[in-house]
C-alpha cells in the first residue's frame, strides 16, 4: 500500500526528478573573434601543438606590405587562392603559420594583422606557476612524493591504505619512481 501512495504523489515524484535529472548544458555561442578563439583553446587543456610566437614590434607594417606586394584589390579576402598566397606570403615574412583551424576566420587584411599580433605562449600552466613570486601562505610541491614501504622512514612503512598498491603505468615515470605492490590476505 505504501508503493501505491507514493506514486500517486505528484509532489515527490516532482522533486525526485529534480534531484536526479541532469541539467542541460548551455549550448556554446560561436563568437569570431580571435580573444574567443584564445579563450577556447584556453578552457580546452595544455600542450596544444602550437609553436611559441611573440609578434614583432612592426608586425602590422609587414603584413601591410605583403598586402601592397601582392598589390590586393580589396580589404576583404573573398578570393580563395588570392586569400592563400595572402598568408603564404604572411608565413614567409613572418615565419609563423596560421592553423587550419583558424584560417577560415581570417576574413579582411585586419583580422590577419590581429592574428600576427598576438603572441602565443606553450607554457604549461604548472610551470607558469614556478616563475611567479607565490603568497607566504601557498606552497606548491613540484616533485611529489610517492609512498613505498621498503623506504618510507617517516611511519616505519605503515601506509593508511594498506590494501592498496601504488601502481607507475608511464613510461616517463617508472625509472624515476618505484612501483609497489600491496600484499593481499585474500585472493
Amino acid at each position: 500500500m505504501a508503493a501505491t501512495t507514493l506514486r500517486k504523489t505528484p509532489g515527490l515524484v516532482g522533486s525526485l526528478q529534480r534531484c536526479f535529472a541532469s541539467v542541460p548544458k548551455a549550448k556554446p555561442t560561436k563568437n569570431k573573434s580571435l580573444s574567443a578563439v584564445g579563450e577556447s583553446i584556453a578552457a580546452k587543456g595544455f600542450l596544444r601543438p602550437h609553436k611559441p610566437y611573440s609578434p614583432p614590434a612592426n608586425a602590422a607594417e609587414r603584413v601591410r606590405s605583403v598586402a601592397a606586394a601582392l598589390q590586393l584589390k580589396s580589404d576583404q579576402l573573398g578570393n580563395l587562392s588570392e586569400k592563400f598566397e595572402f598568408l603564404a606570403a604572411c608565413f614567409q615574412e613572418l615565419q609563423h603559420g596560421v592553423p587550419n583551424s583558424q584560417v577560415h576566420e581570417l576574413r579582411t587584411i585586419g583580422d590577419v594583422i590581429s592574428f600576427y599580433e598576438t603572441s602565443v605562449d606553450t607554457t604549461v600552466p604548472l610551470d607558469a606557476l614556478k616563475r611567479i613570486e607565490l603568497p607566504e601562505n601557498l606552497h606548491i610541491q613540484y616533485e611529489y612524493v610517492r609512498f613505498n614501504p621498503e623506504t618510507d622512514t617517516k611511519f616505519d612503512g605503515k601506509t593508511a591504505f594498506p590494501k592498496s598498491s601504488t601502481l607507475v603505468t608511464g613510461l616517463k615515470y617508472r625509472s624515476k619512481y618505484e612501483g609497489h605492490e600491496a600484499k593481499r590476505s585474500w585472493p
